[in-house]
């Protein structure tokens, strides 16, 4: 699976060093079902999506939502297993990250990252 490294260059913080990517129907719909946990710099980039289920999650995480030029438009933080939905509106890619990364990371709207 394409890994990638996920820098929010308006904080000068790296998000993840070791972002797996989600590019196709399946790989996103499986997402992280089936995972215990994300350990620090690891991440998900779901692409080409702007919603996400918590449904059979086993763990909270956090939830960057990104439009085309890689702009924050939202930020959900330690979401909880069985949340149904979760979706921004102008987003096309969603990064799950380990619960509290974000906040570490000062990651917020207007943010832009680099997905290298």
């Amino acid at each position: 699976m394409k890994q990638r490294r996920i820098e929010n260059t308006t904080r000068g913080t790296t998000l993840a060093t070791r972002g797996a990517v989600a590019d196709d129907l399946l790989s996103r719909g499986i997402g992280l079902l089936g995972r215990a946990r994300l350990d620090d710099g690891e991440a998900l980039l779901l692409t080409r999506t702007s919603t996400i289920t918590m449904l059979l999650m086993r763990f909270a995480i956090d939830a960057v939502f990104v439009d085309r030029s890689s702009r924050v438009v939202r930020v959900a933080s330690r979401l909880r297993p069985w949340v149904p939905v979760v979706s921004a509106r102008g987003a096309d890619a969603v990064i799950e990250l380990p619960a509290g990364a974000a906040e570490r990371t000062g990651t917020q709207v207007g943010d832009v990252l680099r997905i290298a």
